[in-house]
């Protein structure tokens, strides 16, 4: 999956550092990345010694954050807007999801969700005073109440429903992905996932399932989650009534017959891939 970067090592401890030369650069712009891409699809971000001959000294100072490191390579960035430069460009941040460059992508998806966060965290909630960032730890807090913020995480759940060699696939409504999936959906609160994954199921194509089982997690920082994988059976009637505002298709594909498969990056697709090789059956 996306996050699976071995052997480069991602280290997310907040450090109150700046940048060298080397330390890469993010740059957004609204839901854009400023970004290199070449015919090959290799990703490069802007490195901070290209980066800071366009700028004042004193503004780069001021609105550079850390956000963590790989390989001991320091991720910093830009708070500011900048132009375009070079061969970099903004592109979507939604349109990195490959292999040939994973850890730029993964980045990149943690990057975001960082930088979501600062931005909706630069007020208190509880007295509207402006936040300063603690020096020791990935944290805002507001000099006036003493609230404290950290940046949050929603559990959700991927959902495998299975009948035999048969597997429940859907397709998002009004959504920019546009490709196969399987059901998902946000945990509530007082729920555990097992309860998200039979409400999810009953609200989406109205069935029953059983047997459910937890497979393996993922984060997926486009969206600040955390994905929980669970393979489940159908429990009774298989006849799907969908819910039409959330999904345009659904429908049951036989093991030999899936329309979509194991993309190498996000846990929906792995377990697509679990159950194309039968390997569902082994998980309790």
């Amino acid at each position: 999956m996306i996050q699976d970067i071995f052997p480069k090592k991602f280290d997310n401890q907040y450090r109150n550092g700046k940048p060298i030369d080397h330390s890469r650069i993010f740059v957004f712009r609204e839901r854009q990345i400023l970004i290199r891409q070449d015919a090959g699809q290799n990703l490069s971000l802007p490195c901070f010694g290209e980066f800071r001959k366009r700028m004042d000294r004193e503004e780069w100072q001021s609105e550079m954050q850390y956000y963590f490191s790989m390989d001991g390579m320091g991720y910093f960035a830009y708070q500011g807007d900048v132009e375009p430069f070079g061969e970099y460009e903004y592109a979507p941040v939604r349109s990195f999801r490959q292999m040939v460059s994973k850890e730029v992508c993964f980045a990149i998806m943690t990057a975001w969700h960082l930088h979501r966060w600062y931005l909706a965290s630069r007020y208190c909630g509880m007295c509207g005073e402006k936040t300063v960032h603690d020096a020791r730890e990935r944290m805002m807090r507001c000099p006036a109440c003493g609230n404290v913020i950290y940046p949050g995480i929603a559990p959700a759940v991927i959902v495998a429903v299975t009948d035999g060699n048969r597997i429940l696939m859907s397709k998002y409504a009004d959504r920019e992905y546009k490709k196969y999936a399987l059901l998902a959906g946000f945990t509530e609160i007082g729920e555990t996932a097992e309860e998200t994954v039979r409400r999810e199921v009953m609200e989406e194509v109205g069935l029953r399932v059983k047997n459910i089982r937890y497979y393996k997690s993922q984060p997926w920082g486009i969206d600040g989650n955390l994905l929980l994988g669970f393979f489940c059976e159908l429990e009774g009637c298989d006849e799907i009534h969908r819910d039409e505002g959330e999904l345009a298709e659904a429908g049951w594909f036989d093991r030999d017959g899936m329309p979509a498969h194991d993309d190498g990056i996000s846990l929906t697709r792995e377990m697509m891939g679990v159950f194309e090789r039968g390997e569902e059956k082994h998980i309790f």
